[in-house]
C-alpha cells in the first residue's frame, strides 16, 4: 500500500518536473537550456531545408542530413509526446483523457504535430515525387519558434484582437477584386480575347493592380478599360493598405498593453490611484 502511494507520488512529481522544464522560462534549471536546445535545432533544420536543395552538397554529405533528419525528428517527437503527457501536471489539463484532448487542440500543439507527422506518413508512401512534396513540412518546425518569442507571441495576440477586422477588410478587398476583374473582362474581352479569355483569367491583372505591383504584362488598351483601370488602381491603393493600417493599430496597442499604458490616456496603469476614464464627465 505504502509502495504504491510512493509510486504515484514519484510518478506525479516527474510529471511535474516535465512539465516544468517544457514550459517556457520554467521554474526548472533544465527549463533554459532546454528552450535554447530546441531553439537552435530548430534554427538548424531551417538551414538544412536551404542547403540540401544544392545538388553538389546534398550528394556529398546525404547520409549526415538523413541522420539529421531522423535525429530532430525522434527530439520534437519526444517533445510534443511529453507535452501530452505532463500537461496533467497542471489543474487546467488534469483530466487523464479529456485534458490531453483539449491540450492537444491548442495551436501550439498542432503545429508540434504537423512539424513531425508527415514524416511518418512519408514512411508509408513510395512515390518519389510524394515525398518531395513532403520535405516542405519542415518549414512548420519554424513556427514552433512561437513559443519562445515574444515578438511572436504579440504577433498572433494581435491577429487574434483585430481577426474582425482584417476579416471584414479582406473580404472588402476580395469583393472588389472581383468586381474590378469582372469588369474589366467585359471591357476587354474582345480587344484582347487571349488576354481576358474568362473572369479568373482577368483576376490576375486587378491582383497586380489593386496591390498596385504592376508587372506590365496584362494591361487594358480600350478607352472604356483604361478609364476602369485608372479608377481600381486608386481605389486600391487605400482598400489594400487598410489591412497594414489595422495590423499597425495592433501592434500599438499590443505595445502599449505589454508595457503597462492605458490605450486611452497614455499614462501608465500602475500609476494611475483610481479607475480612469478614458474622456472626462460632462459637465452639467
Amino acid at each position: 500500500m505504502a509502495f504504491g502511494k510512493f509510486t504515484s507520488l514519484t510518478y506525479r512529481s516527474s510529471q511535474e518536473d516535465v512539465h516544468e522544464i517544457l514550459t517556457v522560462d520554467g521554474d526548472h534549471p533544465l527549463s533554459q537550456p532546454f528552450d535554447w536546445f530546441i531553439m537552435t535545432l530548430i534554427a538548424v533544420n531551417m538551414i538544412t531545408v536551404a542547403v540540401v536543395t544544392v545538388d553538389p552538397i546534398f550528394n556529398a554529405y546525404r547520409d549526415f542530413f538523413v541522420y539529421f533528419e531522423l535525429v530532430s525528428v525522434a527530439i520534437f517527437t519526444a517533445e510534443y509526446l511529453g507535452r501530452l503527457w505532463a500537461c496533467v501536471a497542471t489543474d487546467k489539463f488534469v483530466s487523464p483523457v479529456t485534458g490531453r484532448i483539449r491540450h492537444g487542440t491548442q495551436p501550439l500543439l498542432i503545429i508540434d504535430l504537423l512539424a513531425i507527422i508527415p514524416f511518418y506518413l512519408g514512411a508509408f508512401f513510395i512515390d518519389l515525387r510524394f515525398l518531395r512534396v513532403l520535405r516542405l513540412y519542415r518549414f512548420f518546425r519554424l513556427f514552433k519558434l512561437a513559443r519562445y518569442s515574444d515578438a511572436m507571441r504579440g504577433f498572433g495576440n494581435v491577429l487574434r484582437e483585430k481577426r474582425e477586422d482584417l476579416t471584414l477588410a479582406l473580404s472588402a478587398t476580395a469583393i472588389l477584386l472581383i468586381i474590378s476583374s469582372s469588369a474589366m473582362y467585359f471591357a476587354e474581352r474582345t480587344a484582347q480575347p487571349e488576354v481576358f479569355s474568362s473572369i479568373p483569367a482577368a483576376l490576375w491583372w486587378g491582383i497586380v493592380t489593386l496591390t498596385t505591383v504592376g508587372y506590365g504584362d496584362v494591361y487594358p488598351v480600350t478607352l472604356v478599360g483604361r478609364v476602369l483601370g485608372a479608377v481600381i488602381a486608386l481605389l486600391g491603393v487605400g482598400l489594400v493598405a487598410l489591412p497594414a493600417s489595422i495590423l499597425a493599430s495592433g501592434f500599438i496597442q499590443e505595445d502599449e498593453r505589454t508595457n503597462g499604458v492605458c490605450p486611452h490616456c497614455g499614462d501608465y496603469v500602475d500609476e494611475l490611484e483610481e479607475p480612469h476614464e478614458p474622456f472626462p464627465p460632462r459637465e452639467n
